[in-house]
């Protein structure tokens, strides 16, 4: 047996080739939308793409399922509760798939969502025994996926039921010595306290693991459901669009170079500038209303928070080297091309002497002395409510940044607003949606948290 993981940190998200060796046959799960690095690990192993499956419809990335068979002569596969707009072969609860050396077995396991299916892998030039749990969004690295997505408090009661039952019934069974590989991993916000790992074992997770533990000792109710992160407002587009399929990309155009007379047309046209740097490097000058989302592991939760469906982007960046990776991250969550990039980045912006606009940022020590000086300034943290309770600053606003969009009608309008999160990145993405929206005075603290707690600034919980 062949066997590759692919981990995308953007996204916390890992998806897997599995290959026989015997019949050279692949299986792709969990697809993600830029195909080519699957046929690329098939093709230096002399692997030929023969079917793929995601494990359930997501919510936090567009799938690259249906560019498949546009490449290849690709069997699409689902759990049989799935609902699809696109042809599949539909596997029962139990079902096996044989791949020459290689067994998949369907496991029916909902909860995460409702159609969830996981994949049992044997491969049998070793033995009978199971080898791998490919568990997409039910168990994940000390954790267990999030069953709140889809409906209201009652829908997620059941949901949790249904959690719990497929942990206990399809999981808990499976010998220790079973391999588990998510599609939900480090940095995803499909659970409240995932792992840094990237894969585990049943073993380690039934003693380490504190709801898995909770449920096989037969806890009622093993679900804590009161600190799992906000829900970035772009997910409640994507599960629909994965059920219809995604449009197919097709070959992909280059976003061009744009001058800056170029640039500032389409900002007038209603395009959105998307200043890719860092929050330093932003506030010390920028396109006036520009949204400022940093290139880096949290970009495409965070282009998604604020970026509204549809929006017609164009990108400033650090380096034109940057351009692709930006693209993609905004491709895998349902936006379109760019519509160009900045040639010159915000020298030549600067030197051919176009508008510039500025974000004040503070030092934890200018926040703190500022708040024991002065007054109509309030502090507006946007982490998530599990760090808020944790410990934040005495008469601070809580608004999640994930909320925030949905919210911006509660900004104190009078009051100089200092955003502060753990260390200043997502500080910087909401003050700059609140300063493109013109909802008063804003400032961004540079360092968060982290820094305040750093010098031992009194905190209330």
């Amino acid at each position: 047996m062949i066997f590759r993981q692919f981990y995308l940190e953007s996204l916390g998200h890992a998806s897997y080739l599995v290959g026989s060796e015997t019949t050279g046959e692949a299986l792709v799960l969990d697809v993600r939308r830029d195909v080519e690095i699957y046929f690329q690990a098939a093709r230096a192993q002399g692997l030929r793409i023969a079917y793929a499956a995601d494990t359930h419809q997501h919510n936090d990335y567009l799938t690259g399922i249906c560019e498949l068979p546009a490449r290849g002569e690709v069997k699409l596969l689902a759990g049989a509760r799935a609902e699809l707009g696109y042809p599949v072969r539909a596997l029962a609860d139990g079902e096996r798939l044989e791949m020459g050396e290689v067994t998949f077995q369907a496991l029916h396991t909902p909860g995460h969502t409702p159609e969830h299916t996981s994949l049992l892998v044997y491969d049998r030039s070793r033995g009978e025994e199971p080898v791998i749990l490919l568990s997409g969004g039910s168990l994940l690295v000390g954790d267990l996926a999030r069953p709140d997505l889809l409906g209201g408090p009652e829908r997620t009661r059941e949901a949790a039921s249904e959690l719990v039952r497929s942990m206990r019934e399809k999981v808990l069974p499976l010998p220790d010595s079973v391999m588990v590989f998510p599609t939900h991993v480090s940095g995803s916000l499909c659970g409240g306290n995932i792992g840094s790992m990237l894969h585990t074992t049943i073993g380690y997770e039934r003693r380490m693991n504190r709801l898995l533990a909770a449920i096989e000792q037969g806890d009622p109710d093993p679900l804590d459901l009161q600190d799992l992160p906000t829900v970035p407002p772009y997910w409640r587009r994507m599960r629909s669009r994965n059920q219809a399929g995604p449009e197919l990309l097709g070959v992909l155009r280059e976003p061009p170079a744009l001058r800056p007379a170029g640039a500032a047309r389409l900002l007038k046209e209603g395009a959105i500038a998307l200043d890719c740097r860092q929050p330093e490097a932003f506030g010390g000058g920028h396109v006036a209303g520009a949204l400022n989302v940093a290139l880096g592991s949290s970009f495409s939760t965070w282009a998604g928070t604020v970026l509204p469906a549809g929006a017609r982007v164009v990108l400033v960046l650090d380096r034109p080297s940057d351009l692709w990776e930006a693209c993609w991250q905004l491709l895998r969550i349902g936006y379109d091309l760019p519509l160009g990039w900045l040639s010159g980045g915000m020298l030549r912006w600067r030197t051919e002497a176009r508008p510039l606009a500025f974000l004040t940022q503070w030092t934890v020590h200018d926040l703190r002395e500022r708040l024991l000086s002065e007054r109509g300034l309030r502090v507006l943290d946007v982490r998530q409510p599990g760090e808020w309770r944790a410990g934040h600053i005495a008469g601070a606003l809580h608004i999640p940044g994930g909320e925030l969009p949905g919210r911006l009608a509660e900004l104190p309008r009078q009051a100089t607003l200092a955003v502060i999160c753990g260390s200043g990145f997502r500080s910087s993405v909401a003050a700059s949606l609140i300063a493109r929206l013109d909802r008063g005075p804003v400032v961004n603290v540079l360092g968060g948290m982290s820094a305040w707690k750093e010098a031992s600034f009194p905190l209330e919980t």
